[in-house]
């Protein structure tokens, strides 16, 4: 049912240069439903339309024909204003490039989006901003400056941020393409135990497989078409190259010998 989903797609076109003698279509019709608590991973070559198609989720572009209704509303009835408060209000962003503001502390990076949608700061804020700061494991680093920050905290950070409006949907873009491989581990769990802990919804975009097969749905889009769309047994791989399988009765990794 679309109204229990947090996201779903009908037949989703996006065309650039509409009406001229340079039109072209890059997403040809998308069907895709994500509903809530699933942790999908969506993979596919350059050029196939994955940031495309992600902008369009994120409502930070309109398709070009088509339905996206995201927390059970239908995005193309509303003007801009309200497409802005939809996206604020429902939808978390982590990119490979964290975009923190270096002249601001981690909490303060933190509280940023509810200083957006309120204007002013308040008591109640800055307990959010501390709670999730605590939650992925900064609160030690709450005051200092970002840029005192390793890249895998800064990433923390990030991901703190996305969550503070409690989003239906976080999107996830190479979230960790940027990271060693100890950070990138670090901040992987973090992302599950969010998604376990919250039942939010996570779309990761990722050209590593070995991220993908720590999801449990694998999209891959070829040339502006689901190519395929696959449940996928989980796997966490440590730093050592063992494989933890997911348990799904306990949903925590088991080791696999």
């Amino acid at each position: 049912m679309v109204e229990q989903a947090t996201l779903c797609l009908q037949g989703i076109r996006k065309s650039y240069g509409v009406g001229s003698i340079a039109e072209a279509e890059v997403l040809h019709g998308i069907d895709l439903t994500i509903n809530k608590g699933e942790f999908t991973a969506l993979i596919g070559p350059s050029g196939s339309g994955k940031s495309t198609l992600l902008n369009l989720i994120g409502l930070l572009d309109r398709p070009t024909a088509g339905r996206l209704i995201i927390a059970g509303v239908e995005a193309a009835s509303l003007d801009d204003a309200a497409l802005t408060r939809l996206r604020a209000s429902t939808v978390g962003f982590v990119f490979q490039h964290h975009n923190l503001l270096q002249a601001f502390t981690a909490q303060e990076n933190v509280m940023l989006p509810l200083l957006a949608a309120r204007g002013h700061a308040d008591a109640g804020m800055q307990k959010r901003a501390s709670e999730l700061i605590a939650a992925v494991g900064l609160t030690a680093w709450s005051d200092h400056l970002t840029n005192e920050l390793s890249g895998g905290q800064q990433q923390r950070v990030a991901i703190a941020r996305a969550l503070v409006m409690q989003p239906a949907l976080v999107l996830a873009d190479e979230p960790t393409g940027n990271l060693d491989t100890e950070s990138a581990n670090s901040v992987f769990r973090l992302m599950r135990q969010v998604n376990r802990d919250s039942a939010t919804s996570f779309l990761i975009v990722t050209h590593d497989p070995r991220l993908a097969r720590r999801c449990d749905r694998i999209i891959e889009l070829v040339d502006g078409r689901i190519f395929s769309d696959r449940a996928n047994q989980a796997q966490e791989e440590d730093m050592d190259g063992q494989i933890a399988m997911s348990d799904p009765a306990r949903g925590k990794p088991t080791r696999e010998q």
